[in-house]
């Protein structure tokens, strides 16, 4: 006899279900379709666990909270979501927001898996109770500076605002450029208009200049005023923290925002599940997914798979990050040990190099793969 798929969501709020904290940016100044793309991951993994008989018969309940991009939402979501018994916490893609989320879960005692964020220092001290899916900064964009090099390009600007992320992968560019013969120069693109921040470019001989900036505010008019200018038509323009895989940097700037490279966590080939889980996705979403909804899926076959052999225990749920060994759609994932990272990290999801096709804006290029 088949059993009637369980629903995921909020159909179960009576204690029967296995509850699962969810983070994700749903609302701005959050990057809003990262977090709807991880939360489509999520869904689709997590109705398939149910539609397969839940957690020994339980079905499993996303609690899902809107971090916004304000880290002391999102230590608040953990204190609410502990309080409301969920097993473990799961998501979120900026990574000062998973900072504070995974500094506050470590401190309470309830398991966070991180699906999308990168900064290599999500706590302070080592821990037992945070473990990453998606690969440290230092990882990616090492790979991302080998593809500058590759490409002949060693006078690189930085246009930044403030942020310990994006002084991170200041930090990373610039020690790994500067032993190749590199220089990384800071601009600061509060303080700098488009038009000025183009004149320092010129003054400076930059052969790139990477948007380490919000999106679309200030990043869109930057792409704007280096495209119109004359004198930085052979200047490469990237992306290393992922701005323009979103459909909405296609909308505000059409072609101008092709051919410039970013960072994305797939594999030149996706296997059988991998291609499963797309064409799902790609219908749930109505577009092609990105890899933070494969990231939210990975998230939650992990999280089935560690509730179905370890139990609901937080504990148990932590104990068990060393023992993880899922197929994942970009791969199997384990965690281990990662010198420089203080928690369980999957060493390493799939890295590339890619770009929006000038030709074809909604076709991805991939340029180098680390």
């Amino acid at each position: 006899m088949n059993t009637p798929p369980l629903p995921s969501g909020a159909e179960h709020a009576d204690g029967y279900s296995v509850r699962l904290g969810a983070l994700a940016p749903l609302t701005r100044p959050g990057w809003a379709e990262s977090g709807r793309h991880l939360l489509a991951g999520l869904d689709l993994a997590v109705r398939e666990v149910n539609g397969a008989g839940g957690i020994d018969g339980r079905p499993l309940e996303l609690v899902v909270r809107d971090t916004a991009a304000d880290p002391e939402r999102a230590a608040a979501a953990v204190d609410e979501l502990a309080a409301l018994g969920v097993a473990a916490v799961v998501g979120e893609y900026h990574s000062v927001v998973a900072r504070a989320a995974a500094t506050r879960a470590d401190a309470l005692g309830v398991p966070f898996l991180c699906s999308s964020a990168v900064l290599d220092t999500l706590t302070e001290e080592p821990t037992e109770w945070v473990a990453r899916l998606a690969p440290a900064q230092s990882h990616g964009w090492r790979i991302y500076a080998d593809f500058l090099l590759g490409a002949g390009r060693r006078r690189i600007a930085v246009a930044t605002q403030p942020s310990v992320y994006w002084a991170s992968g200041t930090r990373i560019l610039r020690d790994h450029l500067a032993a190749h013969g590199g220089s990384v120069l800071e601009l600061d693109a509060n303080a700098l208009t488009p038009d000025a921040l183009c004149d320092a470019l010129v003054d400076h001989g930059a052969t790139a200049l990477l948007l380490l900036v919000g999106h679309p505010e200030p990043a869109v008019p930057i792409v704007r005023a280096v495209r119109g200018d004359r004198r930085l038509g052979k200047i490469m323009i990237g992306a290393p923290a992922g701005q323009p895989e979103l459909t909405e940097w296609l909308t505000a700037l059409g072609g101008e925002g092709a051919g410039i490279p970013f960072l994305r966590y797939l594999p030149e080939r996706l296997g059988p599940l991998g291609e499963r889980v797309r064409r799902e996705l790609g219908e749930r979403l109505g577009e092609a997914p990105s890899f933070v909804a494969f990231e939210g899926w990975d998230t939650g076959a992990v999280m089935a798979a560690v509730l179905r052999s370890h139990g609901t225990d937080r504990s148990a749920v932590a104990a068990a990050w060393p023992g993880v060994a899922v197929e994942g759609t970009r791969g199997p994932i384990r965690f281990s040990r990662t010198p420089g990272v203080g928690l369980r990290q999957w060493a390493w999801a799939p890295v590339q190099v890619v770009d929006r096709d000038p030709a074809d804006p909604d076709r991805f290029r991939v340029l180098h793969a680390g």
